[in-house]
């Protein structure tokens, strides 16, 4: 139609073709990736040309061919170099039946997106991209957006933005302290009771041996749960740990309890529980008969039942009795802070985008490991890092790749200071720091990794020099049409953290429509 129209037109043609639905089918078939890949791209193209469709076949890419993920790992190493990949250990979604972890965005409903069957959770060192970096920068983008209203709504609402406080709570008869998120430092003296999420690191050491059994069947539980699934609006449920914190602006003792509604992952995995005004706390405390103290006065017309969430004076609140919420937020952090037990504080719902993969059918991860040095990069001129081809790719289950056992691809002379990398297999190269024995990282990359970059690929596919040349991407850009509000919190959320960084180091002439 826009060819029709007179509008010069560029229609690439890709295959999105790296992570598990190949590496599944080819299971399936009875044939290796590589295999199963290559011959299914020869009749997709069959038949899309029978179909006449208007693409421009020689743009064609396929984000499996070295010569592609060439440049996924450079962008890999890019993002390394500029602090923002990173390990770290922690719990992660893990799917039985494709045995690999999982990014929140493909958990639905606490099962695995793609093949249905529920997920758990595993304590694994995994990589990340710290996306949320670029957090405030996408989100004040967003309302200039030519897009539809319920996209940028789905991706306001995946950041999720909250300013607030954080408040530290010690815990009664111990030295430690609880650390909590709040937006409502204003009803603090309305707190009696404090809510972990059941992977806070603290709760072993809460429990006694009266709570401890039920407190870790209550968190084993927990586990089988998705984030969704225990944010829903739902009857409530938890259960007491045996200890008490101390309310910082009036001493008084409140109970810690464990409850699934409070999220690991989002502020400090831990809320002063405020009943009078807050939904979620009021149906917890009315369920487990907690105390309801109200601080916030309502107005003359707003409704007397359940809790009250909005502004107004302060009440039971000490020094701070008849001043406006509005002001008091700011007063009380203040004195938190000059009392060195709280401060201002900024957090997200959006967390770090999980990348790596226990799976053999993706991008290897540029990084040699050397005991006692950190992650080094592979260096530019020894890229592509190549996929090993293998005899049995099926998963193991174990908590790496079926890579960690290709030994002669794995173990490499790798030069420390700059990345450069030789075979194990050929001589050890002269040199201070070339000739020491590392190991490769084992796991790959997520598919996403490779797809929620390619319409800058498209652009300038058969460039061996650099990944695009910037003045086809300032003639081109931005993209006109992208398919699917099924990608606004994935594909669509990952491309506009690729503009930005791209940007910032002068790749791209300007983030453009992202």
């Amino acid at each position: 139609m826009q060819r029709q129209q007179g509008y010069n037109v560029y229609h690439p043609i890709g295959w999105d073709s790296f992570g598990l639905p190949v590496e599944n089918y080819a299971i399936k078939v009875g044939k290796t990736p590589r295999v199963a890949h290559d011959e299914a791209k020869v009749h997709f193209r069959e038949q899309l040309k029978r179909l006449g469709f208007s693409y421009d076949w020689t743009k064609e890419i396929s984000t499996a061919d070295p010569e592609y993920y060439k440049w996924t790992q450079w962008i890999f190493t890019q993002l390394y170099k500029h602090d923002l990949a990173y390990q770290k250990e922690q719990p992660q979604w893990w799917c039985e039946t494709d045995n690999t972890v999982l990014a929140n965005e493909q958990v639905e409903g606490g099962k695995c997106w793609r093949c249905g069957n529920p997920v758990t959770k595993r304590n694994l060192k995994q990589w990340f991209f710290r996306i949320t970096a670029y957090a405030d920068e996408i989100l004040e983008a967003t309302d200039a957006l030519d897009w539809t209203e319920m996209v940028k709504t789905m991706q306001k609402n995946w950041i999720g933005r909250s300013v607030g406080a954080e408040v530290e709570f010690a815990v009664s008869g111990q030295d430690s302290k609880i650390t909590v998120f709040t937006t409502r430092p204003d009803t603090l003296f309305g707190a009696t009771y404090v809510a972990l999420a059941p992977e806070h690191p603290l709760i072993s050491q809460l429990v006694n041996s009266d709570t401890r059994e039920k407190v870790e069947a209550y968190v084993q539980a927990s586990q089988q749960k998705s984030d969704v699934e225990r944010q829903e609006n739902k009857e409530k449920t938890g259960v007491f740990t045996g200890s008490y914190v101390i309310n910082p602006v009036n001493g008084q003792k409140l109970p810690i309890w464990v409850a699934d509604y409070v999220l690991g992952g989002y502020g400090t995995g831990a809320v002063m529980a405020v009943p009078a005004h807050d939904e979620r706390d009021f149906a917890f405390a009315e369920k487990f008969d907690l105390p309801i103290v109200q601080v916030i006065d309502k107005p003359e017309h707003s409704a007397d039942a359940g809790c009250y969430s909005g502004e107004g004076e302060l009440i039971n609140s000490g020094q701070f009795n008849g001043t406006r919420s509005e002001d008091a937020r700011e007063q009380i952090v203040a004195w938190l802070e000059q009392q060195n037990s709280g401060r201002s504080k900024t957090t997200y719902k959006m967390r770090d985008w999980l990348i790596s993969r226990q799976r053999y059918w993706g991008a290897p991860i540029p990084i040699v490991h050397v005991d006692g040095r950190a992650p080094i990069a592979v260096a530019d001129e020894c890229l592509p890092v190549i996929l090993p081809e293998v005899e049995d790719f099926k998963p193991t289950g174990g908590n790496t790749s079926v890579l960690a056992q290709v030994d002669d691809w794995v173990r490499v002379w790798v030069d420390v200071e700059t990345g450069k990398t030789v075979p194990i297999t050929e001589p050890k190269p002269d040199g201070e720091n070339v000739g020491v024995e590392g190991r490769r990282e084992t796991d790959t990359l997520d598919g996403y990794a490779c797809s929620s970059w390619y319409f800058l690929r498209y652009l300038d596919p058969h460039n061996d020099n650099e990944s695009w040349n910037p003045e086809l991407i300032n003639h081109w850009m931005p993209v006109d049409y992208y398919n699917g509000a099924d990608h606004a919190v994935a594909h669509l959320l990952y491309s506009r953290f690729w503009m930005r960084f791209f940007y910032k180091l002068g790749f791209v002439p300007t983030p453009g429509a992202f």
